[in-house]
């Protein structure tokens, strides 16, 4: 081989692992039996860097066999689909699929439908007027699989918790009484950011730790608290008075 043609190689090699070295996409599925919808939900995330849509599903049962093909980190859905409603895709998809997150997207406003949402094992509820402000910022949250709530439903949902019966509990676990709270005082002091709406990144800034060790006192507050979604921890916080509702 001459020494051009070693060259030639050596530039091939090094230009192939330059390639491999490119962070992969985050790969997104819209699914809306909304053509409109699904345009504009891609043009707004298409705009974002790292972001790939990766397929459009019409319906629910479109939606699962795409996330079966692809395995897409996240899916978009709506809620009121044709052939399986986002509520039965949600829960299909997180049992084929756990590595793909879910974010529902809805005209729809009920606490309890937002509950339910939840129970499915998705990671986030938005509504669709919310979504030209914060789609980018609930995206960004499922990356980092970060629950997401619109804003106006974890406010409710906070007010709904102050007004419950105190012997309720916190979080209606027996257990998650925040007068006996097993939480030190620095796992109160993430749980009040989290519960402000704060990153981990944000969280780690303000106390000046790293990201991960944010997400080992999340991890803990989960655990020691059994809180089962991270509204439990919203309300947990409200109701001890470690956030405004």
């Amino acid at each position: 081989m001459t020494t051009t043609a070693k060259d030639q190689k050596r530039a091939n090699e090094i230009f192939t692992g330059m390639n491999m070295a490119q962070p992969k996409p985050y790969r997104i599925l819209i699914a809306d039996d909304h053509a409109i919808v699904r345009r504009g939900l891609r043009e707004l995330l298409e705009t974002q860097p790292g972001i790939e849509v990766c397929g459009e599903a019409a319906n629910g049962a479109e939606a699962l066999e795409q996330v079966r093909a692809g395995k897409p980190d996240l899916a978009i859905m709506d809620l009121t689909m044709p052939q399986r409603n986002g509520l039965e895709a949600a829960r299909s998809i997180r049992q084929e699929s756990p590595t793909t997150e879910v974010l529902v997207l809805t005209m729809h406003f009920a606490d309890e439908l937002a509950r339910e949402v939840l129970r499915t094992g998705a990671l986030g509820y938005m509504l669709k007027s919310d979504a030209d402000t914060e789609l980018i910022t609930a995206v960004d949250h499922m990356r980092r699989h970060q629950p997401f709530f619109t804003t106006r439903l974890a406010i409710s949902l906070a007010q709904n918790f102050v007004s419950a019966p105190a012997d309720d509990g916190a979080c209606g676990h027996p257990d998650c009484n925040e007068n006996a709270s097993p939480l030190t005082d620095r796992e109160l002091e993430v749980t009040r950011l989290l519960a402000e709406g704060k990153s981990n990144k944000e969280c780690a800034a303000a106390l000046g730790v790293s990201s991960r060790t944010i997400e080992s006192h999340r991890n803990h507050v989960m655990r020691k608290m059994k809180f089962s979604s991270f509204s439990d921890l919203v309300r947990f916080a409200v109701r001890s008075k470690l956030v405004e509702p």
